[in-house]
């Protein structure tokens, strides 16, 4: 009898993690890696946050917490919530967790039984289907390809839906494809979840605030009411607000559900940082002055790599309204060989050749569900994107 779990045996480590890990590896290793996996700003935590962090630190706020959350933080996110999407809250709606992440699968450990489904569209993060699969629960992808620019129909959504699923989980601006919903989008998308009354909404807005183009935000609650009650709104600090390694996530929904992910949070985790969720209270009250120029400087990096990718041959790139990702396809790729000699038979194969031949680390897109593509986070210097993209040119120059 093997001593590990059967249900470990169903899912695998992050690749996202795995990637950023191996690049360092290799850093340390002496070999020239430029890094491109990690899904975080590398922007500085604003300073009115990092000083808000301090002062409670010397007021002594450093005891254990509420399991979900203090009361400052949470009437911080209700307020947020009414300001940003006309939504009402109370404290009793909102729980507080360490990360987004745990928000999520506080939610499946709480709700998901034996045979429940849940509806990822794809592509999708990595950690949708495995949390899923550990809280007991069935994944059903629902794949967007780039005929519809990653976006999941209104008739896919309908296609996939069973009286056994119990969740649809919906990110946008989306990770790995960046790309974002419009009101118009959004409102065909609850159409479908308003004739299946069976069916949970789980919506991931961490990238709500990075945002591009005119391109304007919208949240599945706020755009039909009538789905309030059957909504799990998931947001977070990590980053808009530069704060990944301070481990604040946050959900606001039906008081039965949150009472319910309060018991599993209490039972494993319990409170999230004390320190942290400080800082996060001044980082929804404070100031939101520093969103626009970071975006600026976003929107200037998103524009060099889609440039630059799709001046590469074999790749096609989109251009995404949001967070601080591209998700190129390299069909066009498939079935060459590398200048190193790696046959290129899958976006896997692809970004292997691509970081031991040219050093450049991305996250290859079976890991987010659809392929062949691979994701770049431009979340990193300009002068990195740059220098990254060249030697992506010269990879695919390189390929017969």
């Amino acid at each position: 009898m093997s001593f590990l779990s059967e249900t470990l045996a169903r899912v695998k480590p992050s690749p996202t993690i795995a990637v950023t890990q191996k690049a360092a590896e290799l850093k340390r290793a002496g070999k020239d890696v430029i890094g491109l996996g990690a899904g975080e700003p590398d922007f500085d935590t604003p300073q009115n946050i990092k000083d808000a962090a301090v002062a409670a630190i010397a007021a002594g706020k450093t005891k254990y917490t509420a399991p979900d959350g203090i009361p400052e933080l949470k009437e911080a996110i209700c307020a947020k919530m009414k300001r940003d999407h006309g939504l009402d809250y109370s404290a009793a709606q909102v729980s507080v967790g360490t990360g987004g992440k745990q928000t999520l699968y506080n939610a499946f450990m709480a709700t998901l039984n034996e045979g429940d489904e849940v509806v990822i569209p794809a592509p999708y993060w990595v950690s949708y289907p495995d949390m899923v699969l550990l809280a007991g629960g069935t994944p059903v992808v629902a794949e967007a390809s780039i005929q519809t620019n990653f976006k999941l129909t209104a008739d896919q959504l309908e296609a996939a839906i069973t009286d056994k699923t119990k969740w649809f989980i919906f990110n946008s601006p989306s990770n790995p494809t960046g790309v974002g919903y419009s009101r118009a989008e959004l409102k065909e998308l609850t159409d479908v979840l308003l004739r299946h009354p069976h069916v949970w909404i789980m919506t991931d807005d961490m990238y709500e605030h990075l945002a591009y183009d005119g391109f304007e935000f919208c949240t599945p609650a706020e755009i039909e009411p009538q789905l309030y009650d059957r909504t799990l709104t998931c947001n977070g600090v990590s980053k808009a607000y530069a704060m990944t390694g301070w481990r604040i996530g946050y959900a606001c929904g039906p008081e039965k559900l949150i009472s319910a992910m309060r018991k599993v949070q209490s039972q494993s985790t319990s409170n999230p940082c004390s320190v942290s969720q400080w800082a996060a209270v001044e980082a929804l009250n404070g100031t939101q002055e520093f969103l626009a120029p970071n975006n600026e400087i976003f929107v200037r990096r998103r524009n060099m790599v889609v440039e630059m990718l799709n001046a590469a041959e074999g790749i096609s790139c989109p251009t995404p309204e949001g967070a601080f990702y591209v998700y190129p396809s390299v069909a066009e790729c498939i079935g060459k060989t590398s200048s190193g000699g790696t046959k290129i038979t899958d976006d896997e194969t692809f970004a292997t050749a691509l970081l031991e031949e040219q050093g450049v680390a991305v996250v290859f897109g079976a890991a987010f569900g659809l392929s062949p593509n691979f994701r770049v986070s431009y979340a990193t210097s300009d002068e990195n994107l740059k220098e990254a993209c060249t030697r992506i040119q010269n990879f695919c120059a390189g390929l017969t």
